[in-house]
């Protein structure tokens, strides 16, 4: 069966790891598995930069990677330590990334377009010993370093004359330590791999500890409908910054599967996206519903070449699948339900699926629906209930915030989603709407507190909630509900230009301010989000 395909190869490729090694948990352990991959086939093209045309070899960044992980051990960079990422989907990317796996470093890739104020807080978390990032952004990497007292090493992608480069970093000169490279020891079920950004029901960004066993159980559900292994599919067009679990995904197993990853470290404009589609015809990928559409509406390319796509990372209606399905001629086009927590895939859809609905619960997680209020479990079908899950792929908790953590994941292990579905009498899941406050415009995701905090600042603001308006191509568009202070008058400009001058451009307020005399609360004196969404669908917007 297909649904076998991608486990059965996993173990084989697991198990010939474990026969060099002696090492039973090595088939976990996602740097020796990579390591292994790129060793097996060094002429196979691993990554395309679609920007510029270049391309590159399982060799080439075997040796590459290798020479990165030399020099870390080098600079005293060592297991458990923090390798931040911050960079486009440039051939460069993958190497510290491939490097800190096979050294049990905690890698985490972040948003290149945050500020000054956001990486301080990313900062005073993660507590990073080494950064790799773009010239272009040091000067705000290193004030967010000064504010935050974190002391870390500083490495630029690209030439820099202040700053150590990673082409400075490749020149290793023992080679003995090249030929006897070999990746660190260590347990794959508590070493953690990636430190991802995510946001919970409360909406303040946290940072999710996902182990390499998490990774290689939960990512691997993504392949389950292939049926031919290697190479599964000829070529992946990977549109997300690298930051997303969907961009992460492919880095871990472009390798490992052994299938070209085209990326591009330009802007994926529609432009963009119709030459790269034209130019390299890729088989598969993995996009937002909302993206899909605007490539469907303004690329001028020909879907065709695409045997397989994977919609996720916000609600998937049934009309958007129907259209991608008859612009790329193909049945196989499927929605996902997978979160950070969960290490990718939770609910996964197949042909059998009924329309309209997400699927089933992947075979390696335990899944019950649960009434938020009460914690009750729902035994019955087409009652809404939070989902919860249980299995190995379910993440290790929120780095550096216990709290968040034990409010996240139940003391006899289960992870509470905060989504609501309800299932029918075959358990299939139907998703009704997100228990959780974030927001999502396009590929970024927009946390409503951390907006709210950035308008408060204004001396004229007595009380402001955000939320989302939803549109078609975007996703969400932030908007502001305001309540003045006694006697104040704020403009929608002054709010607007304190939140462009706070954040990064994915949470401006695209959906505008929306001025009230109080806010709706609920019976506890909460904001009444559910209200409020809808307020703001009807009253007027500046």
């Amino acid at each position: 069966m297909a649904i076998d395909s991608v486990h059965w190869y996993m173990e084989e490729v697991g198990a010939r790891v474990v026969a060099k090694t002696g090492i039973p948990s090595d088939r976990y352990h996602l740097g020796k598995l990579i390591l292994h991959s790129l060793q097996d086939d060094p002429e196979f093209i691993l990554q395309i930069d679609g920007a510029t045309g270049e391309s590159e070899t399982f060799g080439s960044a075997l040796d590459r990677s290798i020479r990165c992980a030399v020099s870390l051990t080098n600079m005293g960079i060592q297991k458990d330590d923090v390798m931040v990422l911050m960079g486009p989907n440039h051939l460069d990317f993958c190497v510290p990334h491939n490097a800190g796996l096979y050294l049990g470093i905690m890698v985490a890739s972040i948003d290149v377009t945050l500020g000054v104020n956001e990486l301080t807080k990313l900062f005073e978390t993660n507590q990073p010993k080494i950064i790799f990032c773009q010239s272009e952004k040091t000067g705000d990497i290193e004030e967010a370093l000064r504010t935050s007292k974190v002391d870390a090493i500083v490495v630029t992608f690209d030439e820099d004359s202040h700053h150590t480069t990673l082409a400075q970093l490749l020149k290793v000169e023992d080679q003995n330590a090249l030929k006897n490279f070999k990746p660190t020891d260590f347990d794959p079920d508590e070493t953690i791999a990636y430190l991802t950004s995510t946001s919970g029901t409360t909406g303040v960004p946290k940072t999710a500890m996902q182990s390499h066993k998490n990774l290689s159980i939960g990512s691997r559900y993504i392949w389950n409908q292939f049926s031919k292994f290697p190479t599964p599919t000829r070529m992946a067009l990977m549109t997300s910054p690298a930051q997303w679990l969907s961009a992460g995904i492919h880095y871990l197993f472009s390798a490992i599967l052994k299938y070209t990853r085209l990326q591009t470290s330009a802007t994926v404009t529609p432009e963009h996206f119709a030459e790269l589609v034209n130019k390299y015809k890729p088989t598969f990928q993995i996009i937002s519903p909302n993206l899909m559409l605007t490539m469907i509406t303004k690329a001028n390319c020909d879907f065709t070449c695409f045997e397989f796509i994977i919609l996720g990372g916000s609600a998937v209606a049934q009309d958007v699948v129907d259209e991608v399905k008859n612009i790329t001629q193909t049945d196989d086009i499927y929605g996902m339900y997978g979160m950070s927590e969960a290490s990718g895939v939770a609910v996964q859809q197949d042909r059998c699926t009924p329309p309209g609905c997400y699927g089933k619960p992947i075979h390696g997680l335990q899944m019950k629906l649960v009434d938020p209020n009460t914690n009750e479990v729902i035994t019955e079908p087409n009652v809404p209930g939070e989902a919860w899950f249980k299995g190995p792929s379910i993440f290790k908790g929120y780095y550096n915030n216990p709290e968040v953590t034990k409010a996240t994941i139940t003391e006899d292990g289960w992870l509470k989603s905060g989504d609501i579905f309800y299932r029918d009498e075959n358990w299939n899941l139907f998703f009704v709407g997100r228990h959780k406050l974030l927001l999502k415009y396009r590929n970024h995701q927009v946390s409503p507190v951390e907006v709210e905090e950035v308008i408060m600042k204004h001396p004229g603001v007595f009380h402001v909630a955000v939320t989302g308006i939803p549109d078609r191509e975007c996703g969400d568009l932030v908007v502001a509900c305001v309540v003045p202070k006694p006697g104040c008058s704020p403009s929608a400009q002054e709010i607007k230009d304190l939140v462009k001058e706070s954040l990064t451009d994915s949470k401006q307020l695209r959906g505008g301010v929306i001025f009230l005399n109080e806010l709706p609360l609920t019976s506890t004196s909460k904001v009444n989000r559910q209200i409020l969404k809808e307020l703001v669908l009807t009253l007027p917007r500046e």
